[in-house]
């Protein structure tokens, strides 16, 4: 596709997504913005939900790490299954219970102010380096294949990826996101059935058995790894993060439980985890496979391209033809935008509710505030976008998401387990103390962690280990039991 064609597609089909913002965000009010008026049919939260939990960095990331990771990966995604099982009948019937817009608002009632902001801060930071990856990614995509052709520089390709979402979510906010993510879901699922479909034929793939065998067959479809306990990839290790990284990225992040909590009743969203966790098993297998499709591909074409450069190298390829080139732009498109403007509404809505205490504001000033935070969180998108332009380099970035997930939602996962599982109280002046120095005692032991435990190398589990210190911690600083409420 030539330069100008890539442009008119996305032109058309960020043109879509803005009329959909403009029949759903007819309604520019807080409880439609933050709530969607908790009127979202399951089926449509949990198939948009899909496009949001994958992101432009599984799209990208996962078929690229096949060659050095093989299908470890599904390890942390069978896991994921039950992190799901745990947020449908835990999670979800406590935020119900408690009505709760922000969920960091239980922190408060079972703790105290501290808690709740040390949460809330949490998740603040959380979500916005998980959502700067995720457009990092996507904007060095657009980059090479659109804008240094026409020597635009990088920080401009990122302020239209920024200025783009804030466009078609500023009046309708979660309301919108329920319909535009069900898009973009579509479009995402469309673009690798459409890879897969060409790749099997070019590999002489000619019927679905045929590809599964291709699969079943191949050394890089390894899925389980119990040899070597020192190994990231050790099965145990993989699986119990996959767990506790559900947990902590959707049951304790308030991106995506705000999608949950628009559903009509506890019934509803349950319904929605449920379906949503089976189906992502299986979108994540066709990752996979076309993961192992395009490296094969490669291989027979001597394609050198690695890990997140393998498929937009491939997708753009003059032989691989516009249809394929176009879906694959519109997947990568979606599959990254699905989950960025869901993470800046979000972060809005985690602000404005948790740090700002819109709801005790007058009337008249909550519109203002939410717009003004909305436009200052997409600011700060942009910063922190530019500043991984200058840290990360050749990095596969699903690996590094989930690295910086286990010290940013090691505090919350401590937290919130320390809340559901025990019956004490903490000194709640205190816990922002331990919510310092959890991740910094667990960033100490990943890095010495091989001299420490004999050959050991901390993998995804970080966050398990981040979580527990949170967790000891806050057994430290516990109430006595006179001075307990």
């Amino acid at each position: 596709m030539s330069p100008t064609s890539i442009l008119i597609l996305i032109a058309c089909y960020f043109g879509v997504l803005i009329l959909i913002s403009y029949f759903t965000g007819k309604e520019d009010s807080n409880a439609a913005f933050f709530k969607a008026n908790k009127s979202a049919p399951w089926y449509l939260v949990a198939f948009g939900m899909i496009g949001a939990s994958l992101s432009g960095v599984t799209f990208i990331s996962v078929p690229g790490a096949i060659e050095a990771k093989q299908f470890g990966y599904l390890q942390v995604v069978f896991g994921y299954f039950f992190g799901y099982l745990i947020i449908a009948f835990v999670l979800l019937p406590l935020y119900y219970r408690l009505n709760l817009t922000s969920i960091y608002t239980y922190l408060k009632d079972r703790f105290g102010n501290v808690s709740y902001k040390t949460g809330s801060v949490a998740f603040l930071i959380s979500r916005t380096v998980g959502a700067s990856f995720r457009l990092f990614l996507v904007a060095k995509v657009l980059q090479l294949l659109v804008f240094d052709l026409f020597d635009i520089p990088f920080a401009i390709t990122v302020v239209i990826t920024i200025a783009l979402i804030w466009l078609y979510t500023f009046r309708g906010g979660i309301k919108t996101i329920i319909f535009t993510d069900t898009l973009q879901t579509l479009f995402m699922l469309v673009s690798v059935i459409v890879t897969i479909v060409f790749l099997a034929s070019t590999l002489d793939l000619n019927s679905l058995t045929a590809v599964i065998d291709n699969t079943t067959s191949s050394n890089l479809s390894k899925v389980f790894f119990f040899e070597d306990a020192n190994d990231p990839q050790y099965f145990w290790k993989s699986f119990l993060s996959g767990i506790f990284i559900t947990i902590t990225m959707t049951g304790l992040d308030q991106d995506m439980m705000q999608k949950n909590l628009t559903c009509r009743n506890l019934k509803d969203a349950q319904k929605n985890m449920i379906w949503f966790s089976v189906v992502l098993v299986f979108v994540n297998i066709l990752f996979l496979v076309l993961g192992l499709m395009l490296t094969q591909y490669a291989d027979l074409n001597g394609i050198t391209a690695k890990k997140d450069d393998l498929f937009p190298t491939i997708a753009m390829l003059p032989k691989i033809g516009v249809i394929t080139s176009a879906f694959f732009l519109l997947g990568l498109i979606a599959a990254a935008y699905s989950s960025a403007d869901s993470a800046l509404t979000s972060l809005t809505t985690s602000f404005c509710i948790d740090i700002v205490g819109i709801e005790n504001k007058e009337e008249n000033s909550r519109k203002r505030i939410r717009k003004q935070t909305h436009i200052g969180f997409s600011i700060l998108l942009i910063v922190v976008i530019l500043l991984f332009d200058l840290i990360f380099k050749d990095v596969s970035v699903i690996w590094e998401l989930f690295k910086a997930a286990g010290y940013t939602y090691g505090p919350l996962l401590g937290l919130f387990a320390f809340g559901l599982l025990t019956k004490s109280q903490i000194k709640d002046k205190f816990v922002w103390i331990i919510a310092l120095v959890a991740p910094l005692l667990s960033y100490i032991l990943n890095i010495y962690s091989k001299t420490l435990f004999n050959g050991y190398e901390i993998g995804f589990e970080i966050l398990i280990i981040n979580g527990l210190l949170m967790f000891l911690g806050l057994i430290i600083i516990k109430q006595s039991k006179k001075s307990t409420p």
